[in-house]
């Protein structure tokens, strides 16, 4: 591959020392969208690629269910929330400098939360429970993909900020997906919002940095590397868990979830980010967290309060596989 690359790169410098002899500016017109699309895929590649062998591997190997259920709840459970407890505890929370980027990443959290709804007036002849169960999809995020993007966008800058808007995004987008589907559940808004490991990782680590506190280096140390396993394993269980139902009854409403999601919401985010002049890696980091896939907890959520849990794994896996190819093009247009 490098020398695959090296040669590339030769035979490009020949040209444009041609193309600059003919006309000086049309190197810089050229060269620019190459190199950036280069980039943004040399970021998302190992990423989706953790994703294609955690499909591959799921169906394989014998390792049976219980095997990847069992690694589901390591990684939501121990793992992930880790990561985040420790990138909220170290990261410097400055409201100047990260306000804007909160402000476009939950305005378009709101609209999707409004687009979602405004199915349910549009696909009157939906079955039961689709509606309900799949409006969750239109607004809710996969987390995992965030934060392993946002390292290879922007380092630890990068996974701090994401980190910023997950724990303001999750309240958000959860207590609309269980509002959705209450009532059908015995349970109450407030009881699944406490129960929430992601939640309540990210709120213990504002709280301690608020609070002046600092992790000894053991620790830190400790929870990173535990971070960085639960981003390696939580790409492996979106492929894992990748579904390709049928859904004869409600493909109009399952298209339209989906260009909430991929389509409208960075559009949304790319505009506002614009208008209000976010650095450059802002701006990336809030059009990528409106272009993400769902949440592959929605499953669950469905599942677990009643709803038509095939419709909601059908969304999602949909929707991860389109955003191999919405994702890059959203990075490209932001970068």
């Amino acid at each position: 591959m490098t020398t695959l690359w090296g040669f590339c790169e030769r035979h490009w410098n020949l040209v444009s020392l041609f193309l600059q002899q003919i006309h000086p500016h049309s190197v810089r017109y050229v060269r620019t969208p190459l190199i950036a699309r280069m980039n943004i895929l040399s970021i998302l590649l190992p990423d989706f690629t953790l994703i294609l062998i955690g499909f591959v591997l799921m169906r394989v190997t014998d390792w049976g269910q219980p095997f990847w259920s069992g690694l589901e709840k390591l990684v939501y459970f121990i793992l992930f929330p880790a990561l985040l407890f420790v990138s909220t505890a170290r990261t410097p929370l400055d409201l100047h400098t990260t306000g804007k980027l909160l402000q476009v990443a939950l305005s378009a959290v709101a609209c999707g939360i409004a687009l979602g709804w405004l199915a349910k007036p549009l696909f009157r002849r939906a079955g039961p429970m689709i509606f309900e169960s799949g409006v969750q999809t239109a607004f809710r995020f996969n987390s995992y993909i965030a934060l392993a993007v946002a390292f290879r966008l922007g380092g630890e800058e990068g996974t701090s900020l994401m980190a910023v808007i997950i724990g303001f995004a999750v309240p958000v987008c959860n207590m609309a997906a269980v509002h959705a589907l209450a009532h059908r559940s015995n349970g109450s808004l407030l009881k699944e919002m406490a129960k929430n490991p992601l939640l309540l990782a990210t709120a213990g680590g504002t709280v301690f940095n608020l609070l002046g506190g600092s992790l000894p280096e053991m620790v830190a140390v400790t929870l990173s590397r535990m971070g960085s396993a639960s981003i390696a394993l939580g790409l492996l269980m979106v492929g894992a868990g990748l579904r390709l139902n049928a859904v004869a009854n409600s493909r109009g409403i399952c298209a339209y979830f989906i260009v909430v999601k991929l389509l409208a919401l960075p559009a949304i985010a790319l505009l506002l980010g614009r208008w209000l002049e976010l650095p450059p890696l802002q701006l990336q980091i809030a059009v990528m967290f409106c272009a993400l896939p769902t949440a592959s907890s929605a499953y669950v959520l469905a599942m677990r309060m009643g709803g038509n849990g095939a419709l909601v794994a059908t969304l999602i896996s949909a929707g991860t596989l389109l955003s191999i190819v919405t994702l890059p093009l959203w990075l490209l247009l932001a970068g």
